[in-house]
């Protein structure tokens, strides 16, 4: 191969670019993505970043020496517009074509948004910076969605002095992923500090006066920001032969088509660990995917399949939130160690037979690392609760 192309510039597609030329690559190799910003991390832009605790400079992934070291050809700020695999190329938004022999697509997502003019969403480095110039003391925020982005935000929001009303269609704010018990911990942090939060309502459109409500009630606000959840992109893909669902569909070592892999957001793999395809949103699975898809497009006699234990974290207010594994679609949580009431737990989730997750809140980070090493070694749930119950730690 002397000409690879990866498409997309955040943190799949830079670990990817890095792996590649790390392993020895030196054909051409084209970078593209559709901010004009070198490649920056995503997770502070709901934390850090929108707490106006980091300037954006300190997002940066790597420094302009690092990039100019693997002489890239770097194509900032310009959309790819379709894909001819017939060809082999890459049609880019200013009509340039780039040929390539490879192909890793990380072209991530983007923010759902509701109806009406003016909402904030909250993807992007200027989406964050927008809505931390709004962000201060008796400003009436309203969230629209009790997600993690959308708790990260209203906790940020709260601290700053706002006055946050936090929307949610669900009974409880994300069960569906984590528990109803997880879940009411985390609404209960909300409601101590005088957050507005209302479950079970949904929000038909964004209006000049707030927000409006399936049954026709308007919820006044100063600024609105929809957190829920997102969307691949992948219109570019539209005729391309690839198949899209949900994300570009791949086999387990994140193939989707001869020699063109995709990594990140974007990409819906099998996940041979877990028997099932997933899509996984986290800034880990992102960097350790667009390694994979790199090293396995770069050797295809050595390809290994991509079979991760997911990982995420997230923080809100005084709670720092971790997991492993695969949460959704569980049929069993457990708390295994420590105390919900206090804050500091970790809870173990069950799947069939097997313990296929595990969430710490408020623990250190040794707390939950057997859960983890149960969940890759495929452990059943009666072996991973009698080795916990063995531990000397509980963990």
């Amino acid at each position: 191969m002397r000409r690879i192309v990866v498409v997309g510039a955040s943190a799949a597609g830079l670990a990817a670019a890095e792996t590649l030329r790390r392993e020895g690559y030196d054909g051409t190799l084209t970078l593209v993505g559709d901010e004009p910003h070198a490649p920056y991390d995503r997770p502070p832009l709901s934390k850090q970043l929108l707490a106006a605790e980091w300037e954006s400079e300190r997002l940066a992934l790597r420094t302009p020496a690092d990039l100019a070291a693997l002489d890239l050809d770097l194509r900032l700020g310009v959309p790819a517009a379709g894909l001819e695999l017939a060809d082999s190329s890459v049609r880019l938004a200013d009509g340039c074509e780039v040929p390539y022999d490879g192909l890793i697509v990380a072209t991530g997502v983007r923010a759902r948004r509701l109806p009406g003019e003016g909402a904030h969403v909250l993807r992007t480095l200027d989406d964050a910076l927008t809505l931390r110039d709004r962000l201060g003391p008796g400003l009436r925020l309203v969230v629209v969605g009790a997600g993690f982005l959308g708790a990260e935000a209203a906790a940020v929001a709260w601290r700053l002095g706002a006055e946050v009303t936090l929307l949610e269609p669900a009974p409880v704010p994300l069960a569906h992923a984590v528990g109803t018990q997880v879940g009411e911990l985390l609404t209960r942090a909300h409601l101590e500090r005088g957050v507005d939060l209302r479950c079970g309502v949904s929000v038909s459109e964004v209006t000049e006066e707030g927000v409006r409500l399936a049954d026709g009630e308007v919820i006044e606000a100063d600024e609105v920001l929809v957190a829920v959840g997102s969307l691949p992109n992948t219109e570019w893909l539209e005729g391309s032969g690839l198949t899209v669902g949900d994300g570009v569909v791949c086999d387990e070592y994140c193939e989707a088509a001869r020699n063109v892999y995709a990594a990140g957001d974007v990409a819906r793999w099998y996940n041979p660990l877990f028997g099932t395809a997933m899509r996984i949103e986290h800034r880990t699975n992102a960097a350790e995917q667009g390694m994979a898809a790199a090293r396995n497009l770069l050797n295809p006699e050595a390809r290994k399949p991509f079979a991760p234990v997911p990982y995420f974290w997230s923080d809100q207010y005084d709670m720092k939130i971790q997991a492993y594994g695969y949460l959704r679609g569980h049929d069993e949580v457990a708390v295994v160690d420590g105390d919900v009431g206090e804050r500091r737990f970790v809870a173990a989730y069950r799947t069939g037979d097997r313990v296929t997750g595990a969430l710490a809140v408020g623990m250190p980070p040794k707390a939950i690392r057997q859960w983890r090493q149960a969940i890759a070694a495929g452990a059943t749930w009666g072996e991973a609760v009698r080795r916990a119950e063995h531990s000397p730690t509980g963990a």
